[in-house]
């Protein structure tokens, strides 16, 4: 089969690392179905890859189902050497789930175009959808986006903590982002980057999945 192929895994080992796939791309829908219903309608933007994506969507009218592929693909170029195959494996799976359930999104109505209304609720709500959806990504052993390959590379070249090149870039998306989203509502977005950070590290800590040790004690 070709994914044992692509990731030299055993036949045992299969049906977990096709498990790891089904989390990978169940978390990629809850993040797509999050970023198309909040985020992208309310004003209210994420850091990093996925805000970067709202920002090209609002200034050159790129989808962020294509701005997002490119992007993730260009961060996972610059940080393969520092990564594993089958991390990368699962981030691909993520970032071709990921293009393909905000297609669908985009095929119908926001949900809440109420929340365009509620900037805190938003933040809020938003958080959660990117929290749980990055969170059970990177817990399958993958990566939502790029930026967890983005943030190891700049990590590795500066030699700067790994924490503060996620806050790094994270704000300095934001902070690009002033171009299209009032400074009254970007404190929305702080909170939300803040938020999900906070989630995605909760998710890591509890043990209702424990995909990766499976794989790897299999």
């Amino acid at each position: 089969m070709l994914i044992k192929r692509i990731l030299g895994i055993e036949e045992e080992k299969l049906s977990m690392t096709l498990f790891s796939c089904g989390v990978v791309l169940i978390a990629s829908g809850i993040l797509a179905f999050g970023l198309y219903n909040v985020h992208s309608f309310s004003g209210v933007t994420e850091g990093g890859v996925l805000g970067m994506t709202l920002l090209l969507e609002n200034i050159f009218s790129i989808s962020p189902s294509l701005s997002g592929l490119i992007l993730n693909v260009i961060c996972y170029l610059m940080g393969w050497k520092l990564l594993g195959r089958r991390f990368l494996f699962y981030s691909g799976v993520s970032s071709l789930g990921f293009s393909l359930f905000y297609r669908i999104c985009e095929s119908f109505d926001p949900l809440f175009p109420q929340l365009a209304n509620m900037p805190l609720t938003s933040a809020i709500i938003g958080a959660l959808f990117v929290g749980v959806g990055a969170g059970l990504c990177v817990k399958a052993g993958g990566a939502s986006g790029g930026d967890d390959a983005l943030a190891m590379s700049i990590s590795h070249l500066t030699k700067i903590k790994i924490q503060w090149v996620y806050l790094l870039t994270d704000f300095t998306v934001l902070g690009l982002s002033i171009s299209y989203i009032p400074l009254s509502k970007l404190v929305y977005s702080v909170i939300t980057v803040l938020l999900s950070g906070q989630i995605i590290g909760l998710i890591q800590k509890i043990n209702f999945i424990t995909i990766r040790v499976h794989e790897q004690n299999s």
